[in-house]
């Protein structure tokens, strides 16, 4: 079998559908690379893009995406509502078949190099490509977003791992890169009948593994000796979340990342979120998916639903994913076809 990488790049921009387009272009012109997803969003300004094929071939992609990117997105204009602090805001590589991680942090680490060298565009290695404990966590990485960044890059702690190490005009305009190896990753919001961000925020952070910032009796927060805020950690491991307002749909959302779902699944993150929400009156309407999907995840969650139901798994495989489209409320926002959101149906 020949080794397949997936690419999943995050994009500051989704409102301009000829930026997104030249973008996608740049990608999808590159032999023995398959375009799987075009992902935009307005409110949060910024465009999910998934392709895989052959790991060499996957990261000239990443470089040409990255080179188009920086040179239409200026990141001294751009407002959403989504962390971010570059043009290419996130750049992660991830295995599928036929590499391992070593393989993949190599690439990355390499193209990590190339970027920053010949694009002259700042690169923070994060997740398994991270070269300190401290920059695997994305968030680390890119905190204080753009705005933060010229002094980020003077404090030493915080230099880039490749590329310029001096805000100049060049990276006042793309900003910085976080690029790693990471697993699957899967993007995921759920839809509240709400439209307060304050008490969506409130559900992700029971949720997610962070948790929530701890308070004294007059509302203080409260900081350990190192002076940072001390969190009660959350119900599930391994996800990433936060709650904001979406403008398009005029609701409130929780949005996730789930970042091993061998350890918290697609269906869990949505049953305990139904859970929590209750507690603050507030029900789940349905769920989206931003970008794509592996097929085990969605099996998974359809036979969840039907042993649930006290029914039985032996049923055909569109059963299952039908199941679990209706299940998730998949297609509270817009029609969900999971044929096109499948990884493996894809490829």
């Amino acid at each position: 079998m020949n080794p397949i990488l997936e690419c999943v790049p995050n994009f500051s921009e989704g409102i301009d559908l000829e930026k997104i387009g030249r973008i996608a272009e740049a990608i999808g012109g590159t032999e023995g690379v398959k375009l799987l997803n075009v992902d935009p969003g307005k409110a949060a300004n910024r465009t999910v893009i998934t392709f895989a094929g052959s790991p060499l071939q996957v990261c000239e992609s990443a470089f040409n995406a990255v080179k188009i990117a920086s040179e239409i997105i200026d990141m001294r204009k751009h407002k959403g509502e989504h962390p971010r602090f570059g043009s290419t805001d996130v750049l992660p590589l991830v295995p599928v078949s036929g590499i391992s991680m070593e393989e993949t942090i190599h690439l990355a680490r390499n193209l990590a190099k190339r970027i920053g060298e010949e694009l002259h565009i700042p690169i923070y290695c994060y997740e398994y490509a991270a070269f300190e404990e401290k920059r695997k966590n994305l968030a680390n990485c890119r905190s204080g977003e753009y705005e933060g960044l010229p002094l980020k890059m003077e404090n030493q702690a915080w230099k880039p791992d490749f590329g310029p190490g001096v805000f100049d005009n060049r990276v006042a305009q793309t900003g910085a890169i976080a690029l790693g190896a990471r697993k699957f990753l899967i993007a995921y919001n759920i839809n509240l009948n709400t439209k307060s961000a304050e008490i969506a925020n409130a559900i992700a952070s029971e949720v997610r593994e962070k948790g929530i910032i701890q308070k004294d009796a007059d509302g203080n927060i409260l900081k350990g000796s190192d002076g940072k805020s001390i969190y009660k950690p959350g119900l599930l491991k391994c996800v990433k979340g936060m709650g904001w307002y979406l403008k398009d749909y005029d609701i409130a959302q929780l949005s996730y990342n789930l970042t091993d779902i061998d350890v918290n699944s697609v269906h869990q993150v949505f049953d305990v979120s139904c859970k929590i929400s209750a507690k603050y009156g507030v029900k789940v309407t349905g769920s989206e998916l931003i970008g794509l999907i592996p097929l085990k995840a969605m099996l998974d969650a359809g036979k969840h639903y039907l042993l649930e139901k006290g029914k039985g798994i032996a049923v055909s495989e569109p059963v299952l994913l039908e199941t679990a489209v209706k299940e998730l409320g998949l297609s509270d926002l817009a029609p969900f076809d999971y044929k096109s959101r499948i990884v493996e149906y894809l490829l």
